[in-house]
Order: C-alpha cells, then structure tokens, then sequence
C-alpha cells in the first residue's frame, strides 16, 4: 500500500475532457473578481469515486453527499465573497439543497386548462420558496458563483490544481475550504482493468495504494500566501485533535474543521495553531434547522479578515 508523490500522481493520471474548458472558467472567474479587488473562496464538496475499471462500471465511493460544502457556500455568499463551488456531479448544490428530493415538486400546482397548462407555487410554500430563489437570482446575477464539478479521485486533483493557480494572484484574499471528501485510497491506472470485471473469473484482488498527500504542494507551492481550511472527520472522540494538531503542524496551514462522524451536524472543533474552538448548536437551534456551517463561515471570514490585513501590501503588478 505504496503512496507516490503527488508528481508522479499527476504525470499517470490524465486530465478530464473537460479540463481546459474548466480551466479557462476558473481563470475568467479570478481574474474578474480580482480585478474589483474581492475575496474568494473556492469550496470543495462531495466524496470522490475510486474507479474499478477504465470504462468505469464499478468504483469505490464514501457517504459524503455535500451537505457542509453547498450549505457553506451559501454564508460565504452572504458574507460578500466570490465563490468557487468544486463539487461532486449530482451531489448537493447550495440553494437547491433547499428542495432535494420530492419537496420542490410538493410546493408546486398545476392547471391544465385545454392546450394551456400553469404551474404554480402553492401559497404555503412561498414563503419558503421565495427567499432561496431571491438569494440564488442575486448570486447569478452578479457573477458571484462558479460551479465545477468532478466525479474521481484524479479529475478533483486536476481541478483543484488548476484553481489554485488561478486563485494564487489573489494573495492573501484566497480562501481553500476545503470540505470535500477526498479518498484516502486508489488504485494505479496501470492496475485497472479496461473492461468491466467478470464474475466469472472469481472475486477479484484489488490492492489499493495511498494517495498522495496535495496540502503539502498546495500550502507550500500553489497557494502559498491563501487562508486554507482542510477537514478531519473522526468516530474516535481520542484521535479527533491530536489528528488535527498533526496536520497542522506537518502542513503549516491556518485551520482544521474537526468533527466526529456520530455528532458532524451540530457539533465542531475549529482547530487552530494557536487554539482551539469548539462550536455546538443547541437542541433548540438543531430543531429550528439552523445551519452549523453558518457559525463556522462566521469564525473563518472574522480570522481571514486579520490574516488579510497582516499580509504584505502586494507587490506592483
């Protein structure tokens, strides 16, 4: 169970088809808000796929369905800054995380009267409908949200790369939050399989290999001046902060999201190097369906804002 150099990662693994036109997105996208002197965040969110098979049939996949990441998105809008939604295809998105599933379709009527047929909010969802919609048409409208999507392992490292170069202009005004859940384990391209694997010839042996670690080139060589936010998700309460602390000090960036698996949704650790804090929502909160993500996005746009006045005036471009 090897792990290769983040390098040697990128040098087997091909970029997406997609990837230039993905690329010349988030350029455009930096460049422009760069240019009004804004700050943006790029917001990881979703698991990513392991494929078993190079015409993938079968692949490895985590729980993770975006739930902080699109939430996340979300306050950081309302908070002023430009954001970057790198998210896993058919995860959720933020505004119509809102309504996933049938609970859009419940909100609506519909009149068929012969060749014209209306369809309607119900009266009792407008109020509901309503300010999601408002916020969604002013984030469009301002050119305030990109969205970019991946499916494996490989085509997030490829994403997330290229926006990092593009967000490296930036400085100081960056922020990674980085809240996607990344597969820890893959399997080289050499080692996979063209065709769908046949059951026939028995259950197969698959080893998996490590995946390199991206904080320490994305801390130290693509974003070096950014505000970066990893995530660490535990069920052991024991190992939650001292995994934490380790990752900070073997990366050197400026915050961990600590959480446990059981209590993710209403309890998290902001660790910190010089601290750590401890955000809880109350039973009341929990049952008036108050987002956690909106204390944590509070906490980093209040930290971000000192990181960005302490940095260097930028040089002249």
């Amino acid at each position: 169970m090897t792990s290769s150099s983040w390098e040697e990662f990128f040098a087997v693994h091909l970029p997406p088809t997609d990837f230039e036109d993905n690329r010349s997105l988030l350029k455009e996208f930096c460049e422009r808000h760069d240019q009004y002197g804004n700050k943006i965040v790029l917001v990881t969110s979703g698991g990513t796929t392991v494929p078993l098979e190079h015409n993938t049939v079968r692949f490895v996949d985590n729980f993770s369905a975006g739930t902080r990441g699109s939430a996340s998105a979300e306050y950081f809008l309302e908070q002023g800054y430009a954001v970057i939604f790198m998210h896993r295809q058919k995860s959720l998105e933020p505004f119509t995380r809102h309504f996933s599933g049938q609970k859009l379709l419940d909100m609506l009527d519909i009149q068929e009267r012969g060749p014209n047929t209306t369809i309607t909010v119900k009266p009792d969802s407008v109020d509901v409908l309503a300010p999601v919609l408002l916020r969604y048409k002013a984030a469009h409208a301002a050119g305030a949200i990109l969205y970019v999507s991946f499916t494996t392992v490989s085509e997030y490292f490829w994403l997330l790369r290229a926006a990092c170069e593009c967000l490296a202009n930036l400085g100081p005004r960056a922020v990674l939050y980085l809240a996607a859940a990344v597969s820890d384990f893959y399997i080289p391209k050499d080692k996979v399989p063209t065709h769908k694997m046949q059951s026939g010839s028995g259950a197969p042996v698959i080893q998996l290999h490590l995946v390199p670690k991206m904080l320490a080139p994305l801390v130290n060589l693509w974003v070096p001046e950014a505000y970066v936010v990893s995530f660490k998700l535990e069920t052991d309460e024991n190992l939650l902060i001292p995994k934490a602390r380790a990752a900070l000090d073997k990366y050197k960036h400026k915050m961990v999201v600590a959480n446990l698996l059981q209590t993710r949704h209403h309890r998290v650790i902001l660790v910190s190097p010089e601290a750590s804090q401890e955000i809880v929502l109350t039973r009341e909160e929990v049952h008036a369906g108050v987002d956690i993500e909106s204390a944590i996005v509070g906490e980093i746009v209040r930290l971000h804002a000192h990181h960005a006045d302490a940095a260097p005036a930028p040089a002249p471009r």
